[in-house]
């Protein structure tokens, strides 16, 4: 399975799939679809439609 990563076009933070946001109670290998409409950045509290996929 790949992983993809999203960033914040707020603060530029990084979600990567294979590393999820288990501080934030998203666990690692949690697909972007499934991580919550209500999660918000742990850096800049920017909405999850505020991120976008990227190659890293």
């Amino acid at each position: 399975m790949e992983h993809k990563t999203w960033m914040c076009l707020i603060c530029g933070w990084i979600y990567d799939e294979a590393m999820g946001d288990p501080e934030h109670g998203i666990a690692p290998g949690t697909k972007w679809e499934d991580v919550p409409m209500n999660w918000t950045c742990p850096e800049c509290a920017a909405r999850k439609e505020d991120f976008e996929m990227v190659a890293i």
